[in-house]
This record gives structure tokens, C-alpha cells and sequence, in this order.
């Protein structure tokens, strides 16, 4: 079993930067993958980007590319989401989900990961 707890959300200013963290805890094996995803009020939840283990792959949605960062603190079993240049939309809950055993092409799936966190509020507007 895996607990998430996210943490770091609030309001930034358009193109202003903001830090998310995602802290992991329990138990967790080979090809451990950890993700973020946004949901928006009355839309779909969305992929962000992730982050594997093993190989220290990262994958990321075309709309924040080149914008967010993903990364990982190895010794706190921890991922950040540091996101710069953020633009003005609807508040949205940033989700931290985690899996084992995670493939490549599975990474930016929601479906695919087995642990959840409860969430955290990003909002961007001036």
C-alpha cells in the first residue's frame, strides 16, 4: 500500500511559478512511477507529467512542456512539480497518483496507476 499527501498548492499570478510536492510513503517495487494530473471543474482529469524510478524517465503533457518540471527527491520519496510561466485559467485540483511496476508508454494513462492522493488547488489569475 502507498499514501500520497500533496502539498504546495494556492494562487499565482499569471506568469508567475509555483511548487507542488507530492510525498510518498509505504511500500514500493521495481519501475515505481509517480504522476501528477489536474482536473478542472466540470472537465475531464488531465495528465501533467510523471516520473519513473527506474531510469529516471520523465514524460509530459505537450501543454506544459518546456513549462513544468517534474522531479524527484530520492531520499524523501518525493516528487515536485515546479511550474513556471503559469497562465490564467479556472482553478484546478493537481492529483499525485503512483503505481509500481509502471511501463513507458502506460506513464501519462490515469487509468494505469493504482494510488491516489486527495489533491491539491492551483489557481492562476490576477
Amino acid at each position: 500500500q502507498v499514501q500520497l499527501v500533496e502539498s504546495g498548492g494556492g494562487l499565482v499570478q499569471p506568469g508567475g511559478s509555483l511548487r507542488i510536492s507530492c510525498a510518498a510513503s509505504g511500500r514500493s517495487s521495481r519501475n515505481f512511477a509517480m504522476g501528477w494530473f489536474r482536473q478542472a471543474p466540470g472537465k475531464d482529469r488531465e495528465f501533467v507529467a510523471a516520473y519513473r524510478w527506474s531510469g529516471g524517465n520523465t514524460i509530459y503533457a505537450d501543454s506544459v512542456k518546456g513549462r513544468f518540471t517534474i522531479s524527484r527527491d530520492s531520499a524523501k520519496t518525493t516528487v515536485y512539480l515546479q511550474m513556471n510561466n503559469l497562465k490564467p485559467e479556472a482553478p484546478a485540483i493537481y492529483y499525485c497518483a503512483a503505481k509500481s511496476g509502471m511501463i513507458l508508454s502506460a506513464m501519462s494513462s490515469s487509468s494505469q496507476y493504482d494510488y491516489w492522493g486527495q489533491g491539491t488547488q492551483v489557481a492562476v489569475s490576477s
